[in-house]
């Protein structure tokens, strides 16, 4: 937990507040069994009401001011941990932001959600009682010890056998706890894990009548996570009982062997009762120090998963010098381009060459794995090239900030993803300064006005969480919108296309022609249909390029594409 301090540096002058103040209130817990000593042993021995009521009044003004402090250190303290966590789990969402998709897929995004939800949550818990409870048990111990000892020095003796015990008792359960709270928080991934799978594969789940498989599924996981529960809640209940034992033969033995100080004459029944009061507050001391040893282990197993996230390095990252943009509306180059997903035997794409000029469309066919969409995904530096190079505008995709260089790309996924909120929010996603006209005249150009229109609300219909009110080609024509309003130089659609039927696909790609006419566009597509017009057709067939041509160029010269056409056209269409 120590690396996450620095997320406490803006709380410094809270942090110390709470310090002075709790100090005051161990003070003035501290100072109030003296005063009932004095009360026992001089007022009611003596029958001195004066001084019963000077030093009743007295106490009473020490209370008022330790509950003062300890409601205003509270409050600190609560302000000072949610802040800190609210800082952390802000500092690991703008790391994760700057993920590759190869660190997102290392990790997980069920992980990630857990350590950014459960796992902040873990520590901020933890910090609030540190602020409060490890402060206070070590002052409430040691201001304890020796104000009993100043009391009864032989009396104290009995701390000697006490104090030992319970410490042994407390390092004890800690060794054997600390270990499985990492694995707990392993095992609430799964749980996470197995939870989205279900939710988000609900409507393939019951196609295929696999409900009862997934809920054995989920109760596996489930039963795992309560077994480690139970083993490690029970291992750290034994330190109450064993707590409240020792504090009952400590209060026992002070009580028997006090008597018998009293008997003898060497000690007053007010300072016996003020003796106990010590030892209950040292003991309760240590009763703290047990609370935070259950919270401390799982918040350390919890930093340190947090300290795994933020201590990955991109391995995509913007250059410490980068070029300026140059000039231009989009001219993109593939040099001899090669690239291997890690931990894969063959590379998904070697030696590649290529480019695509702004005013020309630039279609990429080929099987399925054949490494179309993994090309494309080079140019907004979803991945870096393992060899070559690819270019925008004449500079190396490398050398320009991803800011710039994405801020010149209109990317329409190969999934359509929209987002929670109304149809305009989606289409705005693109681009927020994005004038009304603008956001019509995408929609328009998209072929979404008809059934936007037939919603509830028009342009401010409702769209729930993932699109999934929408139908799969609605959901694709609204994120070509989205990528039209940012009006880019480079448009790139990866297999947009494939959820539209053929006469909404025509239609789309002859308003798309005027649309992006002065842009750069590539297309991955599978339909021969979507490509025959493009002004470039760059075949891949395993990871390679087995001919770039027009359509009538590559029928001549290509087999690979030759096959590709002849599966999906008859004779008659292809003449």
């Amino acid at each position: 937990m120590l690396k996450l301090m620095r997320f406490l540096r803006p709380y410094r002058w809270m942090v110390a507040l709470v310090v002075v103040l709790t100090f005051l209130q161990a003070i003035t817990q501290l100072y109030l069994p003296t005063l009932m000593a004095d009360i026992v042993d001089v007022g009611i021995v003596q029958a001195d009401v004066e001084f019963i009521v000077r030093t009743g009044a007295w106490m009473l003004a020490v209370t008022l001011v330790g509950m003062s402090a300890m409601a205003v250190a509270s409050y600190l303290g609560a302000r000072a941990g949610t802040g800190y966590a609210r800082d952390i789990r802000s500092a690991v969402f703008r790391h994760v932001e700057g993920f590759s998709l190869h660190e997102f897929d290392g990790i997980g995004t069920a992980s990630l959600i857990t350590r950014t939800t459960n796992d902040v949550t873990q520590i901020q818990q933890v910090m609030v009682m540190v602020l409060r409870m490890m402060i206070m048990a070590p002052i409430m111990a040691v201001g304890g010890i020796t104000m009993a000892v100043t009391r009864d020095a032989r009396l104290s003796r009995v701390f000697l056998v006490v104090l030992p015990v319970l410490t042994g008792v407390i390092i004890l359960i800690a060794s054997r706890a600390i270990p499985l709270f990492q694995v707990m928080q392993t095992k609430v991934d799964r749980i996470n894990l197995v939870l989205r799978e279900r939710l988000a594969g609900v409507r393939v789940i019951r196609a295929l009548n696999r409900t009862e498989h997934e809920e054995r599924r989920f109760e596996a996981a489930n039963r795992d996570l309560m077994t480690t529960a139970v083993k490690v809640n029970t291992i750290m209940v034994m330190a109450m009982p064993i707590m409240m034992i020792m504090m009952n033969v400590t209060a026992v033995s002070l009580i028997w062997f006090g008597a018998i100080r009293i008997d003898q004459g060497s000690m007053q029944v007010g300072d016996m009762m003020a003796f106990i009061q010590y030892a209950m507050q040292i003991m309760f001391s240590l009763l703290m120090a047990t609370m935070m040893f259950v919270m401390i282990p799982r918040g350390s197993a919890s930093a340190k998963r947090i300290n795994e996230v933020l201590d990955v390095r991109p391995e995509i990252s913007d250059p410490d010098s980068p070029e300026p943009a140059a000039a231009g509306r989009g001219h993109v180059e593939f040099r001899n381009v090669a690239f291997t997903y890690p931990g894969a035997e063959e590379p998904a794409i070697r030696d590649v060459s290529f480019a695509s000029a702004p005013g020309e469309i630039t279609a990429i066919i080929g099987g399925t794995g054949a490494g179309k969409s993994t090309l494309v995904n080079l140019i907004p530096r979803f991945y870096d090239v393992d060899s070559g190079q690819v270019l925008v505008d004449g500079v190396d995709v490398r050398n320009l900030t991803q800011e710039s260089l994405r801020a010149r790309i209109g990317y329409v996924p190969q999934q359509a993803l929209l987002f929670s909120g109304t149809i305009e929010e989606n289409v705005r996603f693109g681009r927020d300064g994005a004038t009304p006209d603008e956001v019509a005249a995408a929609i328009a150009t998209a072929q979404s006005t008809e059934f936007v229109d037939a919603m509830e609300g028009g342009i401010g219909a409702t769209v729930s969480q993932g699109g999934t009110n929408l139908s799969g080609g609605q959901k694709q024509r609204l994120a070509v919108a989205r990528a039209l309003v940012r009006r880019p130089g480079i448009y790139i659609f990866d297999d947009t296309f494939s959820a539209l039927d053929f006469r909404t696909d025509a239609r789309l790609r002859a308003a798309l022609r005027s649309e992006v006419a002065e842009s750069t566009v590539i297309i991955v597509a599978q339909r021969v249909a979507t490509v025959l017009r493009a002004d470039r057709i760059v075949v891949l067939d395993e990871g390679a390029v087995c001919g770039i041509g027009t359509h009538g160029e590559l029928m001549e010269l290509c087999e690979v594409y030759r096959q590709i056409v002849l599966s999906q056209l008859s004779l008659e269409e292809i003449a």
